[in-house]
């Protein structure tokens, strides 16, 4: 009988092959879908992007109009082919998402062995707070999506001895659009400093081919040019591209704290479109271990860019709490780190035996299952039943859309963004009843107007505000 080498068969050969494919199915599986199930209500945040979104007219950039200009433009896009609709305004952040999940994967893949990498991929995109964020019609996601693509196109260009003049000419495009993006003008500082303050890195930059750093030079120049100019015409902007709307010095560390709240509280002790905790145990124990491990080798690049990340991080949340999500980025690395440093200690202490190795599989296999299916089932269900949670989100335009057709809606709250169903519907919106028209509806109230009868209350199944559309019609008719 022929001896069977395990290294040989197919499953084994194609093993991450395979699993990277399975992951990319179940990712993209439940970054379409789960919206639809878990977060389909509608935030304030994320009708204010709506309304900011649509109202963005086509000479934007002439007139410098600039934040955060792609996400806008594509929700723009969004609203307009589909309409005004949950999904519709979501779809953005899906699509983005979507990019941003597989930088994280490109990224991890690029720092650490297969093994470690697709481990810890699976813990990053099929958490809670991943799924949240990429399924938020905010351009929040952008705070997190420029820092990972100029890290793994840094890496591009690092891990290289002749660099290739494309990922340095890209570098420099990512980083031109990242500074219109709140906060990223402090992470482009920090970038500088990092690469300045780091042996190696430094070295990198030195020894760069003269064409590659020369693109760079000439991008980075031109877009502090540009910046320049904008805040020249727009002084506003650079308010809101370094501080949040409305932000006060005085409330940096109360910022902090509501930021960090949702991370490590098991109580929603505060109301927040984050559900707590974001974290489960078994991977903030993981992250802590390859905060630990990073200890040792601090001063190579991969090792400090964590740590610094998680300062990076705080800074942010102290002008606003919802930027505490960009600790994701860090929570990965340090996740990858944590489970090399596992993995590398239980094959020290079995270094020539490969039913250890087999052995592994067991209890490896268990504690993922106890971190990805729990975190699973806290964002579908999360958002629905947790009431400090679920009371952020309202679910009247999903409502409107499925019971009115053709009525005048009268709204006092929020009117700009429901002016926008009247694009796509046949419903007309008003704030004030100049007219009597044949049929009614009213949002969150009734109507003093005494030409009216109640035909209907719709409600919502929600513990506030659940009474959200008031039928009438014209006594008489």
């Amino acid at each position: 009988m022929k001896k069977i080498v395990v290294s040989k068969l197919f499953l084994y050969r194609h093993r991450f092959v395979i699993g990277y494919i399975l992951l990319g199915i179940a990712f993209v599986s439940l970054l379409f879908v789960l919206p639809l199930f878990a977060q389909y209500g509608l935030s304030d945040a994320e009708m204010e992007s709506a309304v900011s979104s649509y109202a963005l007219s086509y000479d934007a950039p002439l007139e410098g109009d600039l934040v955060d200009l792609p996400y806008r433009v594509l929700q723009k896009i969004s609203i307009m082919v589909f309409g005004l609709t949950p999904y519709a305004i979501k779809l953005p952040s899906i699509i983005i998402g979507l990019f941003l999940g597989l930088l994280l994967i490109l990224l991890l893949n690029r720092w650490f062995k297969s093994n470690v990498s697709l481990l810890a991929s699976c813990l990053v995109v099929l958490s809670t707070p991943f799924l949240f964020l990429a399924g938020s019609g905010t351009p929040l996601i952008m705070i997190l999506f420029w820092p990972t693509l100029l890290l793994w196109l840094g890496s591009k260009i690092q891990g290289e001895k002749k660099p290739k003049p494309l990922y340095s000419f890209l570098f420099a495009i990512a980083l031109l659009f990242a500074i219109f993006t709140p906060y990223m003008l402090y992470f482009a500082v920090f970038c500088v400093l990092f690469v300045f303050l780091q042996p190696h890195l430094r070295f990198v930059v030195k020894s760069l081919p003269k064409l590659p750093l020369a693109i760079v030079g000439i991008m980075i120049i031109g877009g502090i040019a540009a910046l320049i100019m904008n805040i020249a015409n727009h002084p506003d902007t650079i308010m809101e591209l370094l501080f949040a709307r409305g932000f006060n010095a005085n409330e940096m560390l109360g910022n902090i704290g509501a930021g960090l709240s949702p991370v490590f509280s098991w109580r929603d002790e505060i109301a927040s479109v984050f559900l707590a905790p974001l974290l489960s145990l078994p991977v903030l124990a993981l992250a802590l271990i390859g905060l630990f491990s990073t200890t040792k080798g601090f001063f190579a690049s991969r090792n400090s860019i964590a740590s610094l990340l998680l300062v990076f991080t705080l800074i942010i949340t102290a002008f606003n709490p919802s930027a505490v999500i960009f600790f994701i980025l860090p929570l990965s690395i340090l996740v990858a780190h944590g489970l090399k440093y596992l993995l590398e200690k239980w094959y020290g202490l079995f270094p020539e035996n490969p039913y250890a190795r087999v052995a592994a599989v067991v209890p490896l296999s268990i504690l993922f299952g106890i971190m990805i299916v729990p975190s699973l089932l806290q964002y579908v269900y999360g958002y629905r039943y947790n009431p400090s949670v679920a009371n952020e989100f309202n679910y009247d335009l999903a409502i409107i859309r499925d019971n009115l057709t053709d009525e005048t809606l009268l709204v006092n709250e929020h009117d700009d963004f429901y002016k926008i169903l009247e694009k796509s519907t046949n419903i007309a919106v008003v704030e004030s009843l100049e007219e009597t028209p044949e049929k009614l509806a009213v949002l969150h109230g009734g109507t003093g107007n005494t030409n009216y009868q109640l035909l209907q209350i719709i409600t919502s199944p929600m513990k506030e505000k659940s009474d959200i559309i008031y039928l009438y019609t014209v006594k008489g008719e």
